[in-house]
């Protein structure tokens, strides 16, 4: 929906350059983009026809601001909208409740149940300080139980043990009185999907929720589904009163219907977003951020955390006194700063939180190649002795030769790797006094977007 709905409203606001105020006449024509927008990214019909009545309602006859044109001052009203129809504000989880506070995940097979029960965990431990316990009901699905003992591993939490063989009411009330007694602060329970909603299934989660009595019931939706994920979506409404929705594949959905339609059709907020399938893969949901990526603002908030999360301010505290006492920048420093890109998501996961004016010419074949080159010069460093990486004036034909054999690549591509550490290193020659330092400061200042 990103690039569709950008392309569509950038192609407006040039169009009505020049024209005062939005009118009958040609409020039409932007409003009939809009909606071929939102119904190619697989908007639900009833869902796109409120937001256009409310788009025009709130349109029509606006002043235009200043030196906006009518057709920015529309961009700003489909993004107030936009922002309604996903739900305001940011809505973590609520844990309310005398200990252990019980989650409950719903959805279909293969919709990332398992998987967002972990990532949970993982936030409600790091960024909520809590105890949390993980417990399989999925008593259907071979290796179901097995990958949740695995990912929540993976995020800190502790696993308990259930069984095939067993009753999924019998595991979650055990689950629950081991919860009690060694005092865990949370206790998210996995329920199993269906390939298709049937009513066996939503027996059985009812029966759940009825055992367990919630704080909190998340229903977990692909957002690749499009249409099915409302009817999905309905199906769930109808059987629990669900508290919250977690969108998951968020990275991988251009459309992004799924994000408009559950929202309006759940009537309950969307609390966290699936951005990856690493286990800290995800983000609180907030829809006025998620919003300004829908219309190709970008989301230079979530880019300045990103930085900050996977900036390692001791190494560069490091690098910058090395600079300061004369050392030079060598390629063990320039492996080091490709490490660092790399833990905070790539090029591509730093390009898809800006603004899409300013990726306009980079396609997903750009980024592709641009990651394989970052893949490349990593191999071809690793590829020299300890004292090349550090003495890189030594690197003469013979050792470029060796070095290109062992990383599999031809002696230009060394070449170019070398030109391009030359080129880092003079401008580390200019960041000689602190100026690296005060960069890394100026970027830990931007809490809030106050540093900005």
């Amino acid at each position: 929906m990103a690039s569709t709905l950008t392309d569509r409203l950038s192609r407006l606001v040039k169009t009505m350059r020049g024209q005062a105020r939005i009118t009958e006449d040609n409020v039409q024509d932007m409003l009939r983009e809009v909606r071929m927008a939102l119904l190619e990214a697989d908007v639900a019909l009833p869902v796109v026809r409120d937001f256009i009545a409310r788009v025009k309602e709130k349109a029509l006859g606006t002043e235009v601001v200043g030196s906006l044109s009518p057709g920015q001052a529309l961009v700003g009203v489909v993004h107030r909208e936009l922002v309604a129809t996903m739900g305001a504000g940011i809505s973590d989880i609520n844990l309310a409740a005398q200990p252990p506070a019980v989650i409950l995940m719903a959805g279909l097979q293969g919709a990332g149940k398992t998987t967002t029960t972990a990532k949970i965990a993982k936030h409600l431990i790091e960024k909520r300080k809590k105890k949390v316990l993980t417990v399989s009901a999925d008593v259907y699905r071979p290796a179901a139980i097995e990958q949740l003992k695995t990912v929540t591993k993976q995020a800190g939490a502790e696993w308990f043990p259930s069984d095939p063989g067993q009753k999924p009411r019998d595991i979650a009330l055990a689950a629950l009185d081991y919860a009690k007694r060694h005092y865990f602060d949370v206790l998210m329970v996995d329920t199993a999907g269906r390939l298709a909603i049937d009513e066996a299934l939503m027996a059985e989660i009812r029966e759940l929720h009825a055992v367990l009595n919630p704080v909190e019931t998340l229903f977990v939706v692909d957002a690749m589904q499009g249409q099915d994920a409302i009817n999905t979506a309905k199906a769930f409404k109808e059987a629990l009163p669900l508290t919250g929705v977690v969108l998951t594949k968020l990275d991988g959905d251009s459309r992004g219907g799924a994000a408009l339609s559950v929202r309006q059709v759940t009537g309950a907020p969307i609390k966290f977003a699936g951005v990856s399938e690493k286990i800290d893969g995800l983000e609180v949901f907030d829809a006025e951020r998620h919003a300004g990526r829908v219309l190709g603002m970008g989301d230079i908030l979530a880019l300045v955390e990103q930085v900050q999360a996977g900036v390692d301010v001791e190494s560069a505290q490091k690098l910058a006194d090395k600079l300061r006492s004369g050392s030079g920048f060598d390629l063990n420093d320039f492996l080091s700063q490709i490490s660092q890109m790399k833990k905070m998501g790539g090029l591509a996961g730093l390009m898809d939180k800006l603004p899409s004016q300013m990726t306009a010419k980079a396609g997903a074949a750009d980024m592709d190649r641009a990651e394989r080159d970052v893949r490349r010069m990593e191999g071809i460093i690793n590829s020299m002795t300890p004292l090349e990486r550090r003495k890189p004036e030594l690197l003469k034909a013979s050792r470029k030769r060796r070095i290109a054999a062992g990383a599999g690549v031809h002696v230009q591509e060394v070449n170019r790797v070398l030109n391009q550490f030359e080129q880092m290193q003079g401008m580390m020659k200019k960041m000689k006094g602190g100026g690296l330092m005060k960069m890394m400061k100026r970027m830990g200042g931007m809490k809030g977007m106050g540093g900005m």
